[in-house]
């Protein structure tokens, strides 16, 4: 194995920072290296919230760059400042990119070249692009290694395929110190509302349905966004440039039993569950081999439903961060309102 890079006193840019995982992984940095420095570059989208990072907004190692992945002036004065990217910036919702693909194709994959592209003139020493599980398909037994074949169902994951074979391309052609995880479904504080979890722990709380795709078996590997959060940091420090690393939990839960769980926390009935027309083109199942990123030292902390509680907890001790959301966006509401209560 490779000597370790060194993170302790870099400055290091994440783009698309003021996102679910992106402000996380922040607050991951800023606790766990005291002498790190991070610059967030964000477009702030409708799912970027600065309201992520108002506890560290003024925190001495940390500065927020509003700005886009897809221009490339800015994204080459940021990148000259910095030793290490790591590459959140995406627009990562399947049922917005089944209904407009375009923003997709621009933002994961014309986003993802412009970076990398700069990326050939610079002196940065590595690049994590954090890629999905979604990009493999769906798998009805078993579990996809990182060398498996992609076979993308939404214009979402076929995206994301496109830019995590992007990226390996710069390592292949040009030798850039490219890394790759792809992480399963995460959960957890920060994560926008019109996301499954968040949405059904608010609209339960407010005595409101929960929309259910088709009969709620689809099956996903739940990754609890703190858990992710260290195993992005030990690729980031160990992994070996040019390849990927699965990042799941062997938490695999189907959705209606999730639902369940929820309102059951919640105390709320479960007659709350309402069941709607399936989405286009669903994904049966999503299931990992992760003994590559195991075999670098990293396994989940979180058992499911104990850190379910724990996301269940921060929803309603944070009730005024998702209502302002839900209340005050038009985005959102137009969304909701579209895809959800006309079906």
């Amino acid at each position: 194995m490779a000597e370790e890079r060194r993170i302790e006193d870099k400055t290091l840019l994440v783009t698309g920072g003021a996102g679910f995982i992106g402000s996380n992984f922040i607050h991951f940095l800023l606790k766990n290296y005291p002498y790190c420095k991070v610059i967030n570059l964000d477009k702030l989208t409708y799912a970027g919230n600065l309201d992520n990072l108002k506890d560290i907004e003024d925190h001495p190692r940390y500065e927020f760059i509003q700005g886009d992945v897809q221009d490339r002036e800015i994204v080459s004065k940021t990148m000259k400042r910095v030793k290490g990217v790591i590459h959140f910036a995406a627009e990562t919702h399947v049922d917005r990119s089944i209904m407009d693909a375009g923003e997709f194709i621009m933002t994961d994959v014309y986003g993802s070249f412009i970076l990398l592209d700069v990326l050939k003139d610079s002196d940065v020493e590595f690049f994590m692009h954090v890629s999905t599980d979604e990009v493999y398909g769906s798998l009805d037994k078993g579990f996809f290694k990182e060398d498996d074949p992609m076979c993308p169902s939404s214009p979402y994951s076929a995206s994301k395929a496109g830019a995590d074979r992007l990226a390996y391309s710069y390592w292949v052609t040009y030798g850039l110190p490219i890394l790759i995880v792809r992480p399963s479904n995460n959960y957890g504080p920060y994560q926008y509302p019109e996301k499954f979890i968040p949405l059904f722990v608010s609209n339960a709380m407010d005595g409101k349905s929960l929309p259910m795709y088709g009969k709620g078996t689809n099956v996903r590997d739940w990754l609890y966004v703190e858990d992710n959060c260290r195993a992005i940091d030990i690729v980031m420090k160990k992994g070996q440039f040019g390849e990927a690393y699965n990042i799941g939990a062997n938490n695999e839960v189907p959705n209606i039993r999730v639902a369940e769980r929820i309102v059951d926390l919640l105390g709320k009935s479960r007659s709350l569950i309402t069941f709607v027309k399936d989405r286009l083109g669903h994904d049966r199942r999503y299931a990992l081999d992760c003994q590559k990123i195991h075999d670098l030292g990293w396994k989940p902390k979180m058992e499911f439903d104990k850190a379910l509680e724990i996301t269940v907890n921060w929803y309603q001790d944070n009730r005024e961060w998702w209502q302002k959301i839900k209340e005050k966006s038009k985005d959102f509401k137009e969304f909701y309102s579209k895809y959800y209560k006309d079906r």
